[in-house]
Formats: C-alpha cells, structure tokens, sequence
C-alpha cells in the first residue's frame, strides 16, 4: 500500500493543552532528513533548521527556519514557542569531515555552534534533548577490545578533525547536563542507507558502484549501521534515555568488499575484484581528494578514512538495546534498499518512504 503522510498539526493548542513539537537541526543532512522522515511517518509536527537556499525535499510539510547554528541571533525563531508547546529537540547539525586538510568551519559548526544550540535550548527549558554525536568522539581502544560507553571526553585522545570537534563538543553537552541540560547522547557508528541528498561518502561509494566509476576499493572495513535504526534510536532516546547519559548506536563491522559484493549481487553486477592495501591508496589519497574536490563531491577515501578502515571499530551498542530496546536489522537489507533509493532519485518522497 502505498504510504501517504498524516497531515502535521504545526503551532496550535489541541483541546486548549500545549502539543508536542520536534525540532531537528540538520534536518538536510542523511540523519537529519531521515529522521524527519520518521517523525512525519508518526503524525508528529516537526520544525526544521536549515542553511538559506538549503536544498530539503519536505519543505511543504514541515515548518521551516533558516539560519546558521554558528549565528545565534538566527537561532532564535528556531526556539521560538508562543503557545508553550512540549519542544523535543534533535541536534543532528554537524560537519561530516574525512578530509586532511584544517576546515575552520567544522570546528564553528560542531562546537561553536553546537554550543549556541545547548545554549538557546536551555534558556527556553526545551523539555528532551538528543545530541547527536559519534563514535569517532570516543577514544580508541587496542584492537580486539571491545568499545562501550564513556563520560570522558577529550580531543587530544582522539584522531582528525572531526572526532577531535566531536569529542570537545560532547564534553560540553555533558557539563550542561551536569546543571540540569535534560539532553541526552548518542554516538552512531558508519551511517548508511536511505535518504542521503549526497553528503555521505558511503552512500557516494555505493553510487560511484553502481554507475559503473568504481573499478577497484581499498581493503579495511568498520562498524556500519543503518541511518533508520539510528533515527529509532534517537525516537528511543527521547523517551527512555537518561539525563547526561551517553549511547552508542552501532552496527556490526564489515569489510568494504563485503559491502561492495552484496551491492553487486543486488545490481546483477560483476564484483569489484581489485582490493589495494590501504599503504598504496595512502600514497594517491591527496590527488583523490584535490579530484573530488574538482567535482564537489565527497571523496571517497582520504588518509583519514584510510586509517579509520583499519582502525578499531569493535563498538558495543548493549547499554543502548538494554536501556532503549535498541536494535539493527540485517546488513542485506541496509545494502538493498540504499541502492533502491538511489534508483529511485527524482522521484516523489512517497514513492520510496516505504523503505
């Protein structure tokens, strides 16, 4: 049966009580857009945080303001909440970065601004918070030992960019929490799936595939997780988890060729039989990303990326199925309908919300 969306109720009193509303920041981005998605799957009124002219294909159906996380003067409207409405806040706004080179605007979006979103959050007493944070924030243990849960955090334990502003940001979020910030942490693991409008590189990679411009890949592989079982979590969070706790919302690790492999058997295609050692790739990775760079898109693999395939990703998401009846489904699925989705771009958003 074809999925049609119940109608949002957005900024008015029901029966003359406050309604609940969800804000997600980040609304463009995979996890973002996904979760939308799900909230409005539900019947939930939603309000979204987006860039100017930031491409969102549910504008008509959710209540949209424009700003920038790093402006907090454009934060304002976000939280602005006349009818004293229950604000469940989803703060998914972040830069993605496996690149090697320093970006000043991900350390802006990712602490900064996710300082001025705790912030503004605490000032108008939003009543749940989810921060959505990563893995790569937490630090890294000798391969074989399993990764859990922490409540230390810090950059200089942590490699690249990005897990360096993750980790600084989610020890702030967590200071909040310790003066009654009711926000609540989770760390996925390697997203994949669904809904992706063109920013995850794995997505990319399994595009790249199955248009035919992948001719070899890297050997390595890490913990990968299916974008809609992290939105469950994050729905869960809301509900279930505990002020000031942190989540890991991990998968289970696979190899990049087993990833690559399952894509092909569902396209019908010939597999990738080329696997180079991530040393040799290492060597090229510069001009892989100044090439990327050229196309303005993501890069596939950078030094960082490379070192993060062979890194440790034996992460444990037991406190996770414990406290919040977390769970993930079968990595064949996760494969099969992200190549589903990307056959189905252009589309309406109806036609492929049954995924």
């Amino acid at each position: 049966m074809p999925f049609s969306f119940k109608p949002s109720k957005v900024g008015y009193y029901e029966f003359g009580q406050p309604m609940e509303k969800y804000l997600v920041t980040g609304a463009a981005g995979h996890l973002g857009l996904a979760t939308c998605y799900q909230l409005l799957k539900e019947g939930k009124a939603v309000r979204v945080f987006l860039l100017p002219n930031e491409p969102f294909p549910l504008k008509d159906r959710v209540e949209v303001v424009y700003g920038d996380v790093t402006d907090p003067a454009s934060l304002l409207p976000f939280f602005d909440n006349p009818n004293h409405d229950d604000f469940f806040l989803i703060h998914a706004a972040g830069v993605v970065s496996i690149a090697s080179r320093y970006d000043a605007n991900v350390h802006a979006v990712n602490v900064e601004g996710t300082a001025n979103v705790m912030a503004e959050a605490f000032r108008t007493q939003v009543k749940k918070i989810v921060y959505v944070s990563s893995v790569h924030a937490i630090k890294e243990k000798p391969k074989g030992h399993r990764i859990s849960e922490t409540s230390d955090f810090d950059p200089k334990w942590v490699k690249g960019l990005y897990a360096k502003t993750k980790a600084e940001a989610v020890a702030h979020v967590l200071s909040l929490a310790k003066e009654g910030l009711p926000v609540v942490v989770v760390h996925p693991s390697g997203i994949l799936g669904p809904y992706d409008l063109g920013r995850n590189h794995l997505v990319a990679l399994l595009k790249d595939f199955s248009e035919g411009k992948l001719t070899a890949a890297v050997k390595g592989g890490y913990d990968f997780v299916d974008v809609r079982d992290v939105v469950d979590g994050i729905l869960k969070a809301l509900r279930l988890g505990k002020n000031g706790e942190c989540y890991i919302l991990s998968g289970e690790y696979h190899s990049i060729k087993e990833l690559l492999d399952l894509a092909a058997k569902d396209l019908n295609k010939a597999p990738i039989k080329t696997y180079l050692a991530g040393g040799f790739v290492r060597f090229f990775a510069p001009l892989e990303e100044l090439w990327y760079r050229m196309r303005k898109a993501p890069p596939l693999f950078t030094s960082y990326s490379l070192y993060t395939l062979r890194s440790n990703s034996l992460f444990s998401h037991a406190k996770a199925s414990q406290e919040l009846d977390y769970t993930v489904r079968p990595f064949e699925a996760t494969i099969k309908d992200t190549l589903s989705y990307l056959l189905s771009e252009g589309k309406s958003p109806e036609s492929y919300l049954s995924l």
